[in-house]
């Protein structure tokens, strides 16, 4: 893919709550991505949470039923559904979590063929400053020198919830200056760092996209889950996020405030959004829906296959 462009805006407005005064007078545009779009499936691992060794089993499943995986296992799956990349969970790993493991992992998905388009953690940038706040940039530095052995390019991040104890605007202002650390160190290692609309402090896209723009790294950008918009049009504010997106994990269902019950994703509506910003990259199906993984993520890679092609 073509190196990416960041101009310098003079000014910039400040959009979201709790982020009056934090813009920067240098923030991001839209990615300016050359050529036609480009989008390699992936799957990522969380969606078979409940099947990983260690995990609890799944309501329903057989004693003794080969359903258990490891990453290892995971990758010959991804492999086995014809797929492009496989987005290896860090909750999932074994531990204690060796470099040997990492490198395992990275030459034996080369050898099947397949690339790992990325890695997520799970950690809270809304948190005061002080030891806890430091221990979360950290834990994220440290899956940043892992993603970097096993040649992982993007680690999906969180923001956090809304804290009780400090404002949201600090909060916020907290978040930003530890992901631009934590983006610092990642630029070092070649890693991308895509933060998650993933509620608390990123709950709408305006929310989300203040924090993408106050931030200072060409190494950052958007990891759009397409499931996480709740409004009365979450497709709209997937269309003002879609330009800034480094990593895509479609969700099978979304739910629409004031719905009774969530409504099957739109997978055509969806890849024309990608496709109208001009995204390149990993398209990865993380499912959580209730029915078996193992009936429906081949089903649902199948009609993300054909949405794509």
């Amino acid at each position: 893919m073509k190196t990416v462009n960041r101009r310098k805006f003079v000014q910039q407005m400040c959009i979201g709550a709790g982020v009056a005064g934090l813009m920067p007078l240098a923030a991001i545009e839209p990615f300016k991505r050359a050529g036609q779009p480009r989008m390699a499936l992936s799957l990522a691992a969380y969606s078979f949470r409940n099947f990983f060794k260690g995990a609890p089993a799944q309501a329903g499943q057989q004693a003794g039923a080969p359903r258990q995986l490891d990453m290892m296992g995971f990758v010959d799956y991804c492999a086995e559904q014809g797929l492009a990349g496989a987005e290896v969970t860090s909750y999932y790993f074994p531990k204690p979590l060796s470099n040997e493991y990492l490198l395992e992992l990275r030459r034996h998905a080369f050898l099947r063929g397949i690339s790992i388009s990325g890695t997520a953690v799970g950690n809270n940038f809304a948190r005061p400053k002080g030891d806890a706040l430091s221990r979360e940039i950290a834990s994220v530095k440290e899956w940043i020198d892992k993603a970097a052995v096993m040649g992982a390019p993007h680690i999906r991040i969180f923001a956090g919830p809304v804290p009780k104890d400090i404002s949201k605007a600090e909060a916020v202002r907290n978040c930003i200056e530890a992901i631009e650390e934590a983006c610092e160190y990642a630029g070092q290692k070649g890693v991308m760092l895509g933060l998650e609309n993933h509620g608390g402090i990123v709950e709408t896209a305006a929310e989300l996209l203040a924090i993408v723009k106050a931030v200072k790294s060409p190494w950052f950008g958007v990891n759009l889950d397409t499931g996480n918009f709740h409004s009365e049009d979450p497709y709209r504010e997937l269309e003002e996020c879609a330009p800034y997106a480094v990593n895509v994990q479609v969700k099978v269902e979304v739910r629409r405030k004031g719905a009774a019950r969530a409504e099957p994703s739109d997978l055509p509506r969806l890849v024309k959004i990608l496709r109208a910003a001009n995204y390149q990259g990993y398209v990865a199906l993380e499912y959580e829906a209730a029915e078996d993984p193992w009936q429906a993520v081949p089903r649902w890679l199948g009609k993300l296959k054909e949405a794509l092609a």
